[in-house]
């Protein structure tokens, strides 16, 4: 991966973290939580899916970092 892919690949990450942190603080998954116990599919998706970008452009700046 090169430096570039792996910084986009980062970025996105963290603006599905966002999403995410705020999908899970929204009414409709505090609605969610309470009737269910469980949060909504989507606040889930976003977060799992934000943290393996945000850990795969991370690993991807610190091995491109090594090569140089």
């Amino acid at each position: 991966m090169n430096k570039a892919i792996s910084l986009a690949v980062l970025a996105g990450g963290i603006v599905l973290l966002i999403f995410g942190i705020n999908e899970y603080q929204s009414t409709g998954s505090e609605i969610s939580r309470f009737f269910t116990g469980s949060t909504t599919d989507r606040a889930m998706w976003l977060l799992v899916s934000g943290v393996i970008l945000t850990v795969l452009g991370a690993g991807g700046m610190f091995l491109m970092s090594k090569k140089s």
